[in-house]
């Protein structure tokens, strides 16, 4: 696939904070899915879509409270009805990698919940797609 990338910033909060003072696991998986929904409703077009697939999720890494975290999401390949993401979440201070997840498939679905084809097979670096899907709607 090209070079593109999206990146996304989150601060690390008392809030996400576990009992080690350190970011809790969850809350960053909710961060790392939440955006890269949004990562593929814009590829894809449409907010019809649901998670299909999680590769192991690599902790590599502590975020503290006041980290400024990058994640990193790269479009990894287009289906037929679905496309598949990886990411990577670093410490955009000091550079140190926090989190690694190689692959989150994403499938486009109909009203009945069915795999639906979403024919694209190239990453876009705007939101037209998803303007177009709105349009037809």
């Amino acid at each position: 696939m090209s070079g593109h990338r999206d990146i996304v910033r989150k601060w690390v909060k008392p809030e996400d904070l576990n009992q080690h003072d350190a970011l809790f696991g969850g809350r960053l998986l909710e961060w790392v899915d939440e955006e890269a929904a949004i990562v593929a409703v814009v590829q894809l077009g449409t907010t019809d879509l649901v998670t299909r697939h999680m590769s192991a999720v690599d902790f590599v890494g502590r975020a503290n409270r006041g980290d400024l975290l990058e994640l990193e999401y790269r479009v990894v390949a287009f289906g037929r009805t679905s496309i598949t993401l990886s990411c990577r979440v670093d410490n955009v201070v000091t550079g140190q990698e926090i989190l690694r997840l190689d692959s989150i498939v994403f499938v486009a679905v109909d009203d009945a919940g069915s795999p639906r084809p979403h024919g694209f097979t190239d990453p876009t670096t705007g939101t037209e797609r998803l303007r177009a899907g709105s349009e037809r709607s």
